[in-house]
């Protein structure tokens, strides 16, 4: 299984933190970065999957995830533009749509979205690294997405919306009455939706090689970044001496000693 070091896992953070400063705009900014530093304990180790053979199922996987669908978003978007598509949605709505489309797997306010599997069984023979948390009430990731948005008094736009809601494509039943419309004055006015299904299977079926094949050397870093060389130097010492990343990580590495590829210093 993938690791990532606690270095890898802060870098991801930065860019993530960093990717919010530079695309969101207005004080819908103050409000996405006050949400992101209610769940940063949570996010920082959340895994995007709970299966070895999904995608992501390790520490740092969600932040990950969420790096990799932002990236193809854009590209996707810029292929669709070349082609001749009509692209009536802003940069903005864009990545805060690709950025939140998973954020129901954060869990709500109070409970984690998965758990350590603490089955050996399990693990072993299901590749269930994670569980779903029991304590939560069920809801579908995007309605998740967009409830802890609303409670955090985040606007979004209409496009924003369907795009979070639709992401998944047909994989969601839900989603097939929007998709699948007879009635043209039903269907969707935006390919927004469209984008970023086809960026998240991207995501989704390039992390899955990755388990498979082993992740390319070529992909470790510029993956992330468009083919610029990304360093892990600029560490935040707040980060690594944050008392409670330090507890979870340990307790962690108590279920999974081989997960996490580097320790954090408490």
């Amino acid at each position: 299984m993938k690791k990532l070091t606690a270095k890898q896992i802060e870098h991801n953070w930065e860019l993530l933190i960093g990717s919010i400063k530079d695309n969101i705009t207005g004080d819908r900014k103050d409000k996405v970065l006050n949400m992101y530093d209610y769940f940063k304990e949570r996010m920082l180790l959340a895994p995007a999957s709970g299966r070895d053979y999904y995608h992501n199922a390790y520490p740092g996987g969600y932040v990950e995830h969420v790096l990799h669908i932002m990236k193809f978003a854009k590209q996707v978007a810029e292929l669709w533009k070349k082609g001749g598509a009509n692209i009536n949605f802003t940069d903005e709505e864009l990545i805060f749509s690709a950025m939140h489309h998973d954020f129901g797997k954060v869990g709500d306010i109070k409970h984690d979205y998965y758990i350590p599997q603490n089955s050996e069984w399990h693990r072993n023979n299901r590749g269930e690294i994670y569980t779903h948390n029991p304590e939560l009430q069920y809801m579908s990731v995007p309605d998740r997405a967009l409830w802890l948005l609303q409670h955090f008094d985040i606007k979004v736009t209409d496009k924003e919306y369907i795009g979070i809601k639709l992401t998944d494509g047909l994989y969601d039943d839900s989603n097939k009455s929007y998709y699948m419309s007879y009635n043209p004055d039903w269907s969707l006015r935006s390919n927004l939706a469209y984008i970023l299904h086809q960026a998240d299977m991207m995501a989704s079926k390039i992390e899955y090689d990755f388990w498979k094949y082993g992740e390319p050397e070529t992909a470790a870093d510029t993956f992330l970044e468009g083919g610029k060389e990304a360093t892990h130097k600029k560490v935040s010492k707040e980060i690594l001496k944050d008392k409670r990343l330090s507890e979870n990580m340990k307790q962690f590495k108590e279920l999974f000693p081989d997960t996490i590829g580097e320790k954090t210093n408490g």
